[in-house]
């Protein structure tokens, strides 16, 4: 990164790797335990991806709670990351409340962890449009909703009466930037994992790099 450009932080919203907890719309093809797995995995995946970007400090946000086992983990491995607690609430609020805190020190890039397609090269043009003045910028996804999310400041607008994990999020985060005067900046659309029709091109991917 150029020493004279601003470090942009990186958010990570994660569930525990729980039976039952995690990846539930995958439990039908993998079982409960298999689905947990997959989620540590790509937590695991998201955390490296994250670092190896080396746009600026890394958060883990934490579900249930930052004592789970796998957290700690992280923690003890050394690792370069905060830890901390998903607050209680809908999706919405937990991804303003990431943002909200990084955005405290700087432009802050928010991103789940069921997009294994997503790279370093990914978070580093979507920083670049934060640097050169997007107020917002997101990474969708094919399925109507996205992958990542960024802003210079924290957008209440853009998380409140969402209706979350439908095809509508995308298009009504769109329309509100719009109607808000925001500067909205676009990347490509990727895939992500939510149901057992998208494993296929996991595999193919994992099968790729191994």
């Amino acid at each position: 990164m150029n020493e004279d450009s601003k470090a942009v932080c990186l958010a990570v919203l994660a569930k525990a790797p729980v039976p039952g907890l995690a990846k539930t719309r995958l439990i039908p093809a993998l079982g409960a335990v298999g689905a947990a797995r997959l989620q540590r995995r790509f937590t695991q995946r998201t955390l490296r991806t994250a670092l190896r970007s080396g746009l600026g400090p890394v958060a883990l946000w934490c579900a249930p709670q930052v004592q789970h086992r796998f957290f700690q983990a992280l923690r003890r491995s050394g690792v370069p990351l905060a830890l901390h607690a998903q607050p209680e609430g809908d999706l919405g609020l937990r991804m303003l409340t990431a943002l909200q805190a990084g955005c405290m020190h700087g432009p802050t890039l928010l991103m789940g962890t069921d997009c294994p397609a997503l790279s370093a090269a990914h978070l580093k043009t979507a920083a670049q449009a934060l640097q050169e003045g997007a107020d917002v910028v997101c990474q969708p996804a094919e399925d109507g909703g996205y992958v990542l999310i960024g802003m210079r400041q924290p957008q209440p607008l853009l998380f409140t009466d969402m209706p979350w994990s439908t095809a509508e999020v995308m298009p009504q985060t769109r329309a509100r930037a719009q109607a808000a005067g925001l500067r909205l900046h676009e990347l490509p659309p990727l895939w992500d994992v939510d149901n057992p029709e998208d494993l296929p091109r996991w595999h193919t991917l994992f099968e790729s790099e191994t």
